[in-house]
């Protein structure tokens, strides 16, 4: 009885100890349970105080910076739908019915003019194009410009009582990141789905039409067919990517990749102004079924082989020909169509590069002007 009595008061005097002892090695946790910080790398670690738009996203010591993200980027999320005539009406003589043949999502970037921003590929040979709203209602969208190369593309609608996001700026981002992804990933039935990660990496590039323009942001955010053309949010609540592609390897999960918000505004701000994109280029076609293989076997650099040159173009201009093997551009190697667009796009129309090119067991280098190329 007497032992027993010693243990619980020895318990009792340890729990206390431990109590006490508490604030000296762990003075975060009495700061967390009492709502104050010292830092800013503490308040982080447990929630965000950030404001969009001055009216927007707000949230407390307590709350979740997800839930207050979905409650003010969801509503100006939409989904899309490309209807298409179908084929087998066009074999008859006629058009046929409308189907649908693609559809993704979505985000208002202007609520008064109704202007919302996707990708290219979600709209691409729209002959009708539905947009779904937040509140449930389905409207006709208008397609402003679409321009293949950067795979974006701008859609009008018109109705009202609209929300916008607030773009962010993605050049400031930084591996670890969180981030939120919010769109329509198998249609309407999964609207305004909303995933959360981090950023897993930047400067990522995909050997991909249109993603291949850019340096793009890797996340391990759930991206999935129906979520391009989504935002990709900041935990301030802002829009920093556009959802376009993942990785769909068998063995791979995590692995999305969204356009960065401040390396696509440009192009999207073209599409509202003028309908089309410009982009800097030097005016060749690319051939890119020449590949390293054939390359080694007929004893050639890898490069991009150029099958047709514009006349008067500037690498016309520059001595560049048919049958040229263009092998780097301001001393970075390329050995496609993509790869050249890539290394093109990072400089404006009138910018001077360096083009190095193989002919005739030569390699030579020559200054070349970029002229304007048309989305």
């Amino acid at each position: 009885m007497i032992i027993a009595i010693v243990a619980i008061i020895s318990a009792l005097l340890g729990g206390t100890a431990s109590l006490a002892l508490v604030p000296f090695f762990y003075p975060e946790i009495t700061r967390i349970q009492s709502g104050q910080y010292t830092t800013t790398a503490d308040q982080n670690a447990i929630t965000t105080t950030s404001t969009v738009n001055t009216t927007g996203l707000t949230t407390d010591t307590y709350s979740y910076p997800v839930v207050a993200i979905s409650k003010t980027v969801g509503p100006a999320v939409v989904g899309i739908v490309n209807f298409q005539y179908s084929a087998y009406g066009y074999r008859f003589g006629t058009k046929g019915e409308l189907a649908e043949a693609a559809s993704g999502s979505g985000f208002i970037i202007d609520a008064d003019k109704g202007l919302v921003v996707t990708n290219n590929h979600v709209v691409a040979g729209a002959e009708k194009i539905v947009v779904s709203l937040a509140d449930g209602r389905e409207v006709t969208g208008e397609i402003v410009g679409t321009d293949e190369r950067t795979d974006l593309a701008v859609v009008k609608i018109t109705a009202d009582n609209l929300t916008d996001v607030a773009l962010g700026d993605s050049t400031t981002l930084q591996v670890g990141q969180p981030v939120v992804a919010i769109g329509n990933p198998g249609g309407e039935d999964f609207a305004r789905s909303v995933t959360a990660g981090v950023i897993s990496a930047t400067n990522r590039y995909l050997e991909l039409q249109g993603e291949s323009s850019f340096n793009l942001i890797q996340t391990d955010a759930a991206i999935n067919p129906g979520n391009s053309g989504g935002p990709l949010v900041d935990y301030s609540g802002k829009v920093i990517g556009i959802n376009a592609a993942k990785n769909s390897e068998t063995g791979y999960e995590g692995m999305g990749f969204a356009i960065p918000i401040s390396d696509a505004i440009p192009t999207i701000q073209q599409l509202i102004d003028k309908g089309y994109a410009v982009h800097p280029g030097i005016l060749v076609s690319i051939d890119d079924r020449y590949t390293a293989e054939y390359a080694s076997q007929q004893g050639w650099p890898e490069g991009a082989y150029i099958n047709a040159v514009s006349v008067n173009g500037p690498a016309y201009k520059a001595g560049i020909r048919e049958g040229d093997i263009i092998t780097k551009i301001d001393g970075t190697a390329v050995s496609s169509s993509l790869e050249l667009s890539h290394e093109l796009f990072k400089h404006n129309v009138g910018d001077v590069v360096t083009v190095t090119y193989y002919r005739d067991d030569t390699t030579k280098d020559v200054k070349v002007t970029l002229a304007e190329l048309k989305s």
